[in-house]
């Protein structure tokens, strides 16, 4: 009887999965990325504003890649440990993977490598420039996944971005079987906030790259009154650039559409995005000498929202002013 519930409690030491794991004190998980199940936090840092250069490219040259989005925002660093056997990190890997596709992210760069040689994103000499750009300046856990081992197996890097309505979101995963019972993951979150409103006036590069891509544009910088559809001095710079735009592509026709958030009644909203449509129609025809047969000026009101009407950064972004261009 003795040596049968010996037995019992051997076996539920073996199988039962490590309890006592746990997260260091202090952390706060990001809720934008959900971890991999069984994975502990072991090192954190955070800092409210800080550059970092997001890497969408392969390795160069000697400690080069050559293409960087710098950028700046709140960065939080935050590294997983996983201790057992029964995963490897190509499995992690491709759970944040999906994970990314399945939340509307857009892949600039992934890549997995079990001998961890080559050049491309995700190979040992790719991290290493990555984490000579960025070096966490903050000791602990992560030091692991900075310095590898010999007897390091195989890792994996995802490069992702997310547009929000409170500005564009990056995420980058580095996953690494750091020994055979032990899996690192780094996972660096980068938000840029949105500038504020008004002040962003449209680029003339940026302003063509989205018709021709995309059929319309948005013409950031006009704004306006408060529920109203007269126009603010401070909009001049934006109409200078859609105008030189309008004026160096004779040949091409708009529409010009007024979109509101869903705040009010539909009637309201339909009437105020007409009326701001029109009004830019007008300064470009009367202000700027822009052909009046080449604008058409036309409201949807809350039909088209980019983001969620549910913030006020959801909301701000749908009240705008779009060029559509018009194909016969």
């Amino acid at each position: 009887m003795t040596q049968a519930k010996n037995t019992l409690v051997l076996l539920i030491f073996l199988f039962t999965p490590l309890i006592n794991a746990q997260d260091i004190d202090g952390v706060i998980e990001h809720p934008m990325i959900e971890r991999y199940p069984g994975q502990v936090i072991a090192w954190q840092h955070i800092e409210n504003y800080q550059p970092y250069q997001v890497p969408v490219g392969p390795v160069s040259g000697y400690r080069q890649i050559a293409d960087w989005i710098e950028t700046e925002g709140r960065v939080t660093r935050t590294f997983y440990k996983y201790e057992g056997q029964d995963r490897s990190y190509a499995e992690v890997y491709k759970n944040y993977l999906d994970a990314l596709n399945n939340e509307g992210f857009t892949i600039l760069g992934e890549g997995m490598f079990a001998d961890r040689k080559g050049n491309e994103v995700g190979s040992r000499q790719w991290m290493e420039v990555v984490f000579r750009v960025n070096p966490a300046t903050k000791p602990g856990a992560v030091g692991t996944m900075f310095s590898g081992t010999a007897s390091s197996g195989g890792a994996g890097a995802i490069v992702a971005s997310k547009e929000r309505a409170v500005g564009t979101a990056y995420v980058l995963i580095f996953v690494e079987q750091h020994s055979k019972n032990y899996i690192g993951t780094l996972i660096d979150i980068i938000e840029v906030e949105a500038a504020e409103t008004g002040l962003v006036v449209i680029d003339a590069e940026a302003m063509g790259s989205d018709i021709e891509e995309y059929g319309r544009v948005v013409l950031n910088g006009i704004v306006f009154d408060f529920d109203k559809a007269t126009i603010k001095p401070e909009s001049k710079a934006a109409f200078k650039v859609i105008a030189d735009y309008l004026n160096n592509h004779p040949d091409k026709m708009f529409y010009v559409v007024g979109h509101t958030d869903s705040k009010g009644t539909f009637v309201y909203n339909q009437k105020l995005s007409s009326d701001r449509a029109h009004a830019v129609r007008e300064a470009l025809i009367n202000d700027y000498g822009i052909q009046a047969d080449r604008l058409q000026a036309h409201g949807v009101g809350p039909l088209v929202p980019v983001f969620s009407n549910t913030s006020d950064a959801g909301r701000d972004k749908n009240r705008r002013v779009e060029l559509v261009e018009q194909f016969f």
